[in-house]
């Protein structure tokens, strides 16, 4: 229990925005981080992913709360009616793009490829394009809210596409970094 607080009153929650945290821990690890930085980023990383997978839709919504004493056979996470929008954003492909590269564990392609199928099944739109949506539990009526967001473009896709690449030299960790909005920039080094 949190201090302060009556154990059936304990909460913890986890917004989506914090899914980039794995990412970051793997590249200090590459980087030369103690390696108990890629053990935390790994196990980050599988909160994350199952903030999606615990999901009808396969796709996270924007904060879950962690059931401290879940019931045999019941949900790890719960999501609060007003959190359960997703908003197509990129902080867990992000990390699954640098678990993946830093590691070579194909299951951070294989979650990835799960994210996108759930993307295209429940976010795209018959026009051309994909949709926020505002409810991550129901399959049958997501409830698009005809709104993209830039990023879904520009990073979102991005850090997919580099994710399925087999061409581990593009935008190389080890020659490239990126900005918190995916542009990479190449990493200087003193001449």
């Amino acid at each position: 229990a949190l201090p302060g607080l009556a154990s059936e009153q304990a909460c913890v929650s986890q917004d989506h925005l914090v899914c980039f945290l794995p990412g970051t821990l793997a590249l200090g690890a590459h980087h030369g981080l103690p390696a108990d930085h890629m053990e935390l980023a790994q196990s980050l990383m599988d909160t994350c992913y199952q903030m999606n997978r615990q999901m009808e839709t396969g796709l996270s919504p924007e904060i879950v709360h962690f059931s401290m004493h879940p019931q045999k056979g019941g949900k790890d996470v719960q999501v609060k009616p007003g959190d359960r929008h997703n908003l197509l954003r990129p902080e867990t492909v992000e990390s699954l793009f640098y678990l993946y590269r830093c590691t070579g564990d194909p299951k951070y392609r294989d979650w990835g490829w799960e994210i996108l199928r759930s993307f295209n099944a429940h976010t795209r739109v018959p026009s051309g394009g994909f949709s926020s949506i505002s409810n991550v539990q129901d399959p049958r009526n997501p409830q698009p809210r005809d709104k993209m967001e830039s990023f879904f473009l520009g990073e979102t896709l991005k850090y997919l596409y580099l994710l399925f690449s087999d061409d581990t030299d593009l935008l190389s960790l080890d020659t490239y970094v990126f900005n918190t909005e995916a542009h990479p920039l190449p990493i200087w080094t003193p001449g």
